[in-house]
């Protein structure tokens, strides 16, 4: 039995699920077979434009509720994610190609979100400020910012979904949600949970299809007050300009280029399984995994022969097979994009120490093996632009100032990791990594507790922990004149 339908109205707007006006469909792909999953509704700007309007009208009953109510509903949904876990996980595999235990951890950590946030829906806090004269009262009011547009991407379709809507659900906004065209059927499950957990009509709204005109509806019509996207800083760059005519608020978790430092007196086995577990989870397609591994010149050897032992154990193929580690790329033109960063790299002089520079797919799918090169130089584009693919580049160091200016050297600011058992030098090193985001001997930092966010050129705002909340809150104060 099929886990999805062969055609799906996947437009949700004002509690009702819907078609395209113009009866258009799209066609959801397995990266892992290139066969057809679905068709679902190929939406537009009016469709959108319809969606708003709902979230709008919905915004004064929603956001007047109590918290604690609200909070009931995130309960209840986070308690339907995992009465449904392996369903979401293998709708998830399907149609983005991760394998089914990492999608497994995806759906957890997706319902992680909406357990936070029901319980913070009740921790958003005013302040009362002592006045400097006697007469006055100073209140400061938190207060929703209103209708907001969530754009989120194809790597990870569950978690990022819940990472957005699930703080702004519990500060009493609204939303409509546009899920990357790759891959809708998780966000269309999402949105079937919460339709059965009892969120009012017109709170939560999903429109999948043409993603520049859904996006364009929300850039123009100024009842949406507030952007949150995940993606290309490139089109981060283009929201931030198109925003400006309504100066909407926007949160924004942009690309990555993230660096790990292994030092002489790290341990190595933790370095190599944890650097493994960084560039291959998910095909290398995260935007946090590892870029670039500069690896002290002492221990350089030691280090390169673990890393290969555990990457010549991955198995790759079908996400849906048990012993599958790494899936397909989401599409050909992220394979081409992975080919094209280590022909690069080979012909500046790099060497392929494991991977076949020649290699092709006979699986049928968008399939890349896990590659690792040396004798990578600065000028290589596997160094300054963002691969997602499984390709990672070693490169020997000797000096810590040294490798903290390279890899300080670039407009991205997302994460960046290091190994080392010497506490000096882990808070030495870690204050000067110019990151939003530093992991200690640790390449998993996103949690639901904790915020997660970039600086520099990879976006702005956190999404998560009590601070993940606030950006969907704006700040009312309240002057008090006592004249009597």
């Amino acid at each position: 039995m099929s886990l999805v339908e062969t055609k799906v109205s996947s437009l949700f707007i004002n509690g009702e699920w819907r078609d395209a006006i113009s009866g258009q469909t799209d066609t959801v792909v397995n990266p892992a077979t290139l066969e057809p999953i679905s068709e679902v509704a190929y939406g537009g700007e009016t469709e959108t434009h319809n969606a708003i309007k709902a979230a709008r009208d919905a915004f004064p009953e929603w956001s007047s509720m109590s918290p604690r109510k609200r909070s009931r509903i995130l309960y209840k949904a986070h308690q339907l994610m995992f009465d449904n876990l392996d369903r979401l996980a293998e709708i998830l595999t399907t149609e983005q190609g991760k394998p089914f235990k990492e999608a497994r951890g995806e759906v957890k950590s997706a319902a992680s979100f909406l357990l936070w946030y029901a319980e913070e829906a009740n921790r958003v806090y005013g302040e009362w400020i002592p006045s400097s004269q006697t007469q006055k009262r100073i209140l400061v009011v938190p207060q929703p910012v209103g209708v907001v547009g969530a754009i989120t991407p194809w790597n990870f379709p569950s978690s990022m979904i819940t990472r957005k809507i699930g703080p702004a659900l519990a500060a009493g906004c609204t939303v409509v949600l546009k899920p990357a065209p790759e891959t809708p059927l998780s966000a269309i499950e999402i949105v079937k949970i919460f339709e059965k957990a009892g969120l009012p009509k017109g709170v939560l709204n999903l429109v999948t299809g043409d993603a520049e005109a859904i996006g364009n509806a929300m850039l123009t019509n100024q009842d949406v007050r507030l952007i949150t996207f995940t993606g290309s800083t490139e089109v981060g760059k283009h929201l931030m300009r198109e925003s400006a005519d309504h100066v909407k608020k926007l949160s924004l978790e942009l690309g990555g280029h993230a660096p790990i430092i292994v030092f002489d007196d790290a341990d190595l086995d933790i370095a190599a399984k944890m650097t493994l577990a960084s560039k291959y989870r998910n095909a290398g397609q995260t935007c946090i995994c590892a870029n670039r591994v500069y690896v002290h010149e002492s221990v350089y050897d030691k280090f390169s022969q673990k890393l290969l032992e555990h990457v010549a154990a991955l198995s790759m193929g079908d996400g849906t097979e048990p012993d599958t580690d790494i899936g397909p790329l989401i599409n050909e033109q992220a394979l081409q994009k992975v080919n094209d960063h280590l022909e690069d790299a080979v012909s500046h002089g790099a060497e392929v120490l494991y991977g076949d520079s020649d290699w092709q797919s006979d699986l049928g799918g968008y399939f890349f093996p896990p590659t690792v090169v040396k004798n990578v130089t600065n000028n290589m584009k596997v160094m300054n632009e963002e691969t997602f693919g499984p390709l990672l580049p070693l490169q020997v160091f000797n000096d810590e100032d040294d490798v903290i200016a390279q890899a300080n050297d670039t407009v991205y600011g997302l994460a960046a990791y290091m190994f080392s058992e010497n506490l000096d030098r882990s808070l030495r090193v870690m204050e000067k990594l110019d990151y939003g985001i530093v992991g200690v001997n640790d390449v998993f930092p996103a949690t639901a507790e904790a915020p997660f966010g970039g600086i520099k050129q990879s976006g702005m705002g956190k999404e998560g922990g009590h601070h993940g909340i606030h950006e969907f809150v704006e700040q009312k104060y309240v002057s008090i004149g006592m004249h009597n």
